[in-house]
């Protein structure tokens, strides 16, 4: 079979895969160029699975009413005249599981073919092809098994996957491993100053959630609150067993937030936010003290509301961005996962995994 043409010129941060606009990174472009032929630092990836992001597959989800077939079709459309998985409505994606396929000769990812890798970057800025019509896939998930390629370019991020664990199972840890590396170092940051703080974390029984939960306490956190929406979660995070209270609340609702927070042990120095609907930014301020932290990991938060509401209610608390890198993030959020089974049990009921 004869190879598709080398892509000749090459940035490290993928310049050079930028359809359009020209002059802007991958992540901001609106279409970038998947060609399977490599730039001498590029590696290209045959695609196993695609993890969507949770606030990326409720919009398509609730845009389509449910309807798999149709949420199937718009993923592919997305990909098909963008060049990468980036939703319009959400500015998300999510990442992958493949096999290395072919690394060029300046690669400095340390990547050899026949490695299988998680990216752990975000398929916004990942040019991506699929070739299969995503046909093992109903539409009704936030993996995707598929076939296709992708690639990443030298200043991309990707783990090997690991050998205990199935790779489903990795993916999901991976897809959110930033939230509780992040979450860690700001615990030991408060336990480090000599006053070790009340964590709550709200979607506490999400896969970010519950992994920030456990890293909390790990992290040496004095305790840690999980919030949730319904009963069935409290009952499943109860168990789960990352959290020393589980409360009720609608985090759409600031006071019915800040209360149930407080009636927890709060109010909290530490919330982290790892729900994937939006309208959450004034709770999760109002439910922190005076010179807390708010940690934002979803995808549905505004930034504007959650600083200008932090304005209005007078709170003095630091607004952190949750950035999906760490150095070592992945690593220790599957470190994470290990020494917390009820967390582990909690991922593998979710993805269908249990007694595997």
């Amino acid at each position: 079979m004869t190879s598709a043409p080398a892509v000749r010129t090459s940035s490290p941060v993928g310049l050079h895969r930028v359809l359009e606009p020209h002059g802007v990174l991958p992540q901001a472009a609106w279409r970038l160029d998947a060609d399977p032929g490599l730039a001498d630092d590029e590696v290209r990836i045959r695609v196993e699975r695609l993890n969507l992001d949770a606030a990326s597959f409720r919009q398509l989800s609730e845009k389509h009413g449910g309807d798999g077939d149709a949420v199937q079709g718009e993923v592919l459309e997305i990909v098909r005249t963008r060049g990468k998985m980036h939703n319009p409505v959400t500015g998300s994606g999510g990442m992958l599981v493949g096999t290395v396929d072919e690394v060029g000769p300046a690669s400095p990812l340390g990547l050899v073919p026949g490695d299988r890798v998680a990216t752990l970057v975000s398929l916004t800025l990942t040019p991506l092809a699929i070739t299969d019509a995503l046909a093992r896939w109903d539409g009704r998930s936030e993996q995707v098994p598929c076939e296709g390629h992708a690639i990443l370019f030298g200043r991309s991020v990707a783990a090997k996957l690991p050998g205990d664990l199935p790779a489903e199972l990795a993916l999901a840890v991976m897809d959110v491993c930033g939230a509780p590396a992040l979450t860690a170092r700001v615990v030991a940051r408060y336990v480090g100053e000599g006053r070790p703080p009340v964590v709550a974390v709200i979607g506490g029984a999400g896969k970010s959630g519950s992994l920030s939960l456990a890293a909390a306490r790990r992290a040496g956190a004095a305790r840690t609150i999980g919030i949730v929406p319904v009963e069935a979660e409290r009952t499943t995070l109860e168990a789960a067993g990352p959290a020393d209270a589980v409360a009720l609340a609608d985090a759409r609702d600031p006071v019915a937030l800040a209360d149930a927070v407080a009636a927890a042990g709060g109010p909290a120095d530490v919330t982290v936010v790892c729900v994937d609907v939006p309208g959450c930014e004034h709770g999760a301020v109002l439910a922190t003290a005076q010179l807390g932290t708010v940690i934002f990991f979803s995808m549905a938060t505004s930034f504007p509301a959650a600083a200008l509401g932090a304005e209005g209610l007078a709170a003095d608390v630091t607004l952190l961005i949750g950035n999906g890198y760490a150095a070592g993030h992945a690593a220790y959020a599957l470190d994470v996962l290990r020494g917390a089974p009820g967390v582990r049990r909690l991922f593998e009921a979710r993805l269908g995994l249990a007694g595997q």
